[in-house]
């Protein structure tokens, strides 16, 4: 941890106590980690405290950990599940609840602070319990956070108890879903076309097939390989031949 890192990670302690857990530093940045109870007087400590006066709020949003710890992408039963094709692997046992891997609710949200007059960063994560997941609005404390809150229900169905407007942003009307969230289908639910009969756009059920994407890898032939390394160029040859 660097000097300025472990710095505001203590004056982050001593404002706030053991109401929070301060996470090892990543690129530069302390994590802070805050139950939902405690959300909003946090919020307030950190934009008003001596010390820290992160006025600004540079971004909010919203994780899923369906699959945290588990794989890094779904894969048909006919795919590899190790080797080459794998990024990951699995810390959770099959079959365990969302968010098992991690320690806490399926959703949360990601706070991401700037103090102009310390020149600091700091993000703050807090989970989002419940179905629908749900946490405080933070706009009375960041007037930032009402776009940005909105874009988190549209995109993750995350709830934000005080919100005034809380309403789709970046969706279309009467779109069902959302987008975000790990179990999503990647076509979507409903396309839709503009219909010459009608005169106006029409929704309808997904045409396209639900397919599986994995990468494709790609293994050298074992006597071309040995070729390759001791520089050989008959199979190239016989290629162009």
């Amino acid at each position: 941890m660097s000097e300025a890192s472990e710095h505001l990670a203590g004056l982050v302690r001593d404002r706030l106590g053991s109401g929070v857990r301060v996470a090892p530093p990543r690129l530069g940045e302390i994590t802070v980690e805050v139950a939902p109870a405690a959300l909003r007087e946090t919020c307030m400590t950190l934009r008003d405290a001596e010390g820290l006066r992160f006025g600004q709020l540079v971004d909010l949003c919203g994780v899923d950990y369906l699959d945290y710890g588990r794989a890094d992408w779904q894969t048909s039963e006919t795919a590899t599940g190790d080797g080459f094709s794998r990024g990951v692997r699995s810390r959770a046992p099959a079959g365990a609840a969302a968010g098992a891997a991690h320690g806490g609710p399926r959703f949360a949200v990601v706070y991401h602070l700037l103090s102009h007059e310390h020149n600091q960063r700091l993000r703050l994560r807090c989970p989002a319990p419940g179905d629908p997941p749900i946490v405080e609005s933070v706009l009375d404390v960041w007037n930032a956070a009402d776009w940005y809150e909105r874009e988190a229900f549209d995109l993750f169905g995350i709830l934000f108890d005080g919100h005034p407007d809380l309403r789709r942003i970046l969706t279309d009307y009467g779109f069902v879903g959302h987008p975000f969230r790990k179990d999503f289908p990647l076509s979507g639910e409903v396309e839709m076309r503009y219909d010459p009969a009608r005169r106006r756009v029409v929704y309808e059920p997904v045409s396209i097939e639900p397919r599986t994407l994995v990468p494709k890898v790609i293994r050298q032939d074992e006597d071309h390989r040995g070729d390759r390394d001791h520089g050989g160029s008959e199979p190239a040859a016989a290629a162009d031949a």
